[in-house]
């Protein structure tokens, strides 16, 4: 017993002497619901949805129609119990602290059975100093109650003298009234996603014990990095040496006598390139912030996919005073991104870009040409969401030849891991503040609770170089306060004047007060600012709507469910930047297999249908449009207008070739639309950026993703993968004219010089009397486009009855930051009819396997959109997909496995088929 005893004293004793850190997911939990009878096991981080599921009190959510069946889980609340949290001291002379990362999201917390604190925002960091309960503590148990956030919405909204907006402000989901909430918005449902609005502690969690040895706990951080002089928003002299800017926020009281020091180290190595004391040093009781100059010539600068090198650096930061008190560690990348939305200037307008003013990115004091898509979250519960899931995503990312995310509002911040990879693969991310599609609230509780957000976040991410840049949230300029102009012009001074409140008085001073680094915009789409001047409280001032005739503003969102216009180039917009776009595909039958029963596998099942969250306008008048499922008939009118359609007997081939029709149009119409886009980089609009709408599927349904929710590639990405190349034909066809106009496009950043063929074939794959091939030479300027050939179609009525134009181009020309230049390649093809009105022949497919690659053959005909497909149990990325064969054409093709639970049987049921294949019996 004496040395039990003698035990015991020395482990109390070593507690008092270090800090005492507790992971709260190392603790036994259980979730219960006493009014339902429920109590199972529950984890941390976790949602209610998810630990019921592992306790088989529910189904898999994200089966058929357990979107609607599960509502009751959002619709109660939900407590989490913990065990006695094992290895606390209640030693009185410590200090403890209960630190949440994540609380989804309106709780009420109870440590040792007694009340601590109330929470009301999922996207802050609650901390609680509960010293005083612990030190008479025998039993440190928590328990979190989560309230129901549909119920206490709805209730917020009731409140008397409750904020209101005019008719259609809120565009309406599964639940109503997200606004009033900071929660993550498409919880409460979105046209793509499911509505499960789940509650749960959903990200880690602490205990954190100080002592007077260690008497501070690092809880966030911020690091910036920024050339000497910058200024957000505007772009810095490249030539100056660096800011490092550290600012680290604590548990505890910071003593007065706190210095900082910092070293410098590269990420895969501990040999120190630099170190020293950081200067300026201000504390407070909290916050501890200094600042020194580092030698710009000692670091290799961080760029883009495509751009350069990721060369990242660890820097370590420690808090001393007789001894090191804390230390941090964040991986940075040394280099600057700017937004610029500058005036037009005169060398520009010299150059034939038409006045207004600019709208584009510079990474390191370079023009460059964003490629991308937009990111929304991977799945309705972030809890599963880890490090190889969006290492994988990203990879798909890097391999689709894009540079850029747009990480869309409304969802939730990114976690820190999200952003490594990022960082790693060269992956840039407009970031934006989770408010989109909604007017807001502009009360004081509301924007104190916003200000606490924004901190948080801006500090924890800031130190990413794949941050690209804030926006205060989604459309809120290009459709929220459009909408209210339109439905309420008497009123559209007042909520403008909310909504500077909001997004240029509240949110501009926490990103300019923390960052230098960081541009800043309110919203996603807009027409940039008036004028910017830093000696105003706010420097950004919105243009709106002040627009010059014959000038040219702002970045550009584009929508059009009316099939007929879709290839009409006259009904795209034109701007500098095009930050979403899009049409929506159904998913793979592999994908839908995964959540649908067999019974169910058809076009128009009830359980399809409902999947479907996107309702178009009811007064769209289409012809053969099916109102019973409107967002169904969308995609249906689109096949048939453009493609021959599936009739096949079989109905689970015949779902799945219509399913993969839907892919097809989805995929073409994005072609054109950023083949469009891309060739605006040398017309007057000088147009620098294409962010398609979107990357990936939140779940198995309907929706606008180019990648399925397991990580299948739809035809979508591998067509944007193609079209993202670096050199490209861009053929335009203007339908009013006739004139079909072919550019040669690239973005490299110089000169590049090669040669384009033109030769018409018929589907069949004989060769029309009167088509010769001609080869046309071509120079273009870096990130440029030029015009290579004209062609009258309407003096061509010969050659739509029953012949494409195929065209191919082989350029040189040197990548960015390269020094040996690089032979590019592309190859596209005209169809001046719809292939819905061609009649297309046989190709004769041929597929050769071999352990290493795939040969594929038209032995026969002209094969158009050939498409590999492989069984479900795999992720399969192939080097190429929906391409085109000539007659007698072969393509060898490789494969990367990003999952394989098949034990490479998925190999041998690869198949091949073409547009013709598709419509087959």
């Amino acid at each position: 017993m004496h040395l039990l005893k003698s035990l015991l004293l020395l482990y109390t004793a070593s507690l008092a002497a270090t800090q005492n850190v507790v992971e709260l997911s190392q603790t036994t939990w259980a979730l219960q619901n006493l009014d339902l009878n429920v109590s199972v096991p529950g984890k941390v981080p976790s949602q209610a949805h998810l630990d019921l599921y592992a306790a088989q009190v529910i189904g898999d959510p994200y089966f058929g129609l357990n979107d609607f069946n599960l509502r009751w889980i959002a619709w109660n609340n939900w407590t989490y119990l913990s065990d006695p949290i094992e290895g606390l001291s209640n030693d009185s002379a410590i200090q403890t602290w209960l630190l949440f990362n994540g609380l989804d999201t309106f709780t009420s917390i109870e440590f040792c059975g007694q009340h601590v604190g109330s929470t009301n925002n999922q996207f802050r960091q609650y901390y609680f100093d509960v010293s005083s309960i612990v030190s008479n503590c025998s039993s440190p148990a928590l328990s979190i109650n989560f309230g129901s956030a549909p119920n206490i919405a709805n209730e917020i909204a009731a409140q008397p003298g409750q904020e209101t907006w005019p008719y259609g402000v809120e565009i309406p989901f599964e639940f109503p009234n997200r606004a009033f909430i900071r929660k993550e918005g498409s919880d409460f449902g979105w046209d793509w996603g499911p509505a499960f609005a789940p509650a749960g502690i959903w990200q880690p969690a602490y205990v954190v014990q100080n002592t007077a040895e260690k008497p501070i706990y690092v809880r966030n951080s911020l690091f910036d990095l920024y050339r000497e002089g910058q200024l957000n928003n505007l772009p810095p002299d490249q030539t100056k040496n660096w800011v490092f800017n550290a600012s680290l926020d604590v548990l505890g009281t910071i003593p007065s006598n706190t210095s900082l020091t910092y070293s410098i180290t590269l990420a895969n190595s501990s040999d120190v390139l630099d170190s020293g004391s950081l200067s300026n040093v201000t504390i407070s009781t909290a916050t501890i912030t200094g600042c020194t100059i580092l030698d710009a010539t000692k670091y290799d600068l961080w760029w883009p996919n495509g751009l350069g090198d990721q060369s990242l650096y660890n820097i370590t930061v420690n808090i001393e005073s007789g001894g090191s008190l804390a230390s941090v560690q964040k991986r940075i990348g040394f280099r600057t991104i700017v937004l610029n939305e500058g005036v037009i200037t005169q060398q520009q307008l010299n150059q034939g870009i038409a006045p207004g003013n600019n709208w584009h990115f510079e990474i390191n004091g370079h023009e460059f040409y964003a490629k991308g898509s937009n990111f929304i979250p991977p799945d309705a519960f972030w809890p599963r969401v880890d490090e190889s899931r969006i290492n994988q995503l990203f990879t798909s990312v890097v391999s689709g030849r894009q540079n850029m995310l747009r990480v869309w509002a409304t969802g939730a911040y990114s976690p820190d891991f999200l952003y490594d990879i990022a960082d790693e693969l060269g992956i840039l991310l407009w970031s934006e503040f989770e408010f989109g599609d909604v007017l807001y609230p502009v009360d004081e509780e509301f924007l104190g609770n916003v200000r606490e957000e924004a901190v948080y976040q801006v500090r924890r991410i800031n130190h990413h170089p794949s941050l690209a840049i804030w926006a205060g949230g989604n459309e809120l300029e290009s459709l929220e306060l459009e909408i209210v102009n339109e439905t309420a012009p008497s009123e559209f001074s007042r909520y403008q004047s909310e909504y500077e409140r909001l997004f240029l008085q509240e949110l501009v001073p926490i990103v300019f007060g923390n960052s230098r680094s960081i541009s800043y915009m309110p919203s996603s789409t807009n027409n940039g600012y008036l004028y910017l001047n830093f000696s105003l409280p706010v420097p950004i001032v919105e243009r709106y709507n002040n627009l010059t005739p014959g000038s040219v503003y702002g970045d550009t969102d584009h929508y059009d469910y009316n099939a007929s216009e879709a290839f009409d180039l006259s009904t795209y917009p034109i701007g500098r930047f095009a930050n979403e776009f899009g049409f929506h595909s159904m998913p793979s039958l592999q994908s839908w297999k995964q959540a649908v029963a067999p019974s169910d596998l058809h076009f128009n099942s009830s359980v399809i249908v409902l999947r479907n969250h996107h309702y178009p306008p009811q007064d769209l008048n289409i012809s053969n449009y099916d109102n019973s499922s409107l967002g169904m008939g969308e995609m249906t009118w689109a096949a048939q207008l453009y493609y021959p359609v599936p009739n096949k007997t079989d109905q689970l081939a015949n779902f799945s070739s219509w399913c993969h029709t839907t892919q097809i149009f989805q995929a073409d119409f994005y072609k054109s639309q950023i083949q469009f886009y891309r060739a605006g980089s040398g017309f007057p609009n000088r147009q620098l950026g294409s962010l398609y709408w979107q990357l990936e599927d939140i779940w198995q349904a309907p929706t606008w993703a180019g990648i399925e929710y397991d990580g299948r590639w739809k035809v979508l990405h591998y067509v944007a993968k193609d079209i993202y190349n670096p050199v490209i034909i861009a053929p335009l066809y203007n339908i009013t004219t006739g004139q079909l106009s072919v550019y040669a496009v690239s973005d490299l950043w110089s000169d590049a010089s090669g040669q384009m063929t033109f030769e018409w074939l018929n589907y069949d794959g004989s060769t029309p009397a009167h088509s010769t091939s001609m080869t046309f030479s071509f120079s273009i300027g870096g990130l440029n486009s030029t015009l290579v050939r004209a062609i009258n179609m309407t003096s061509r009525s010969s050659d739509k009855s029953d012949s494409f134009l195929a065209m191919n181009l082989t350029a040189t020309g040197t990548l960015p930051n390269q020094v040996s230049s690089t032979t590019f390649t592309h190859q596209t093809l005209f169809t001046p009819k719809a292939l819905s009105d061609v009649q297309l022949s046989d190709p004769g497919l041929v597929l050769k396997r071999s352990d290493s690659s795939l040969t594929i053959t038209a032995t026969k005909a002209v094969s158009i959109w050939t498409w590999l497909d492989y069984p479900e149990g795999a992720v399969i990325t192939f080097s190429d997909n929906a391409f085109y064969l000539r007659k007698g054409e072969s393509k060898n093709i490789t494969w990367t496995v990003c999952q394989d639970t098949t034990n490479e049987a998925w190999l041998d049921g690869v198949t091949v088929e073409s547009l013709y294949n598709n419509t087959l019996a």
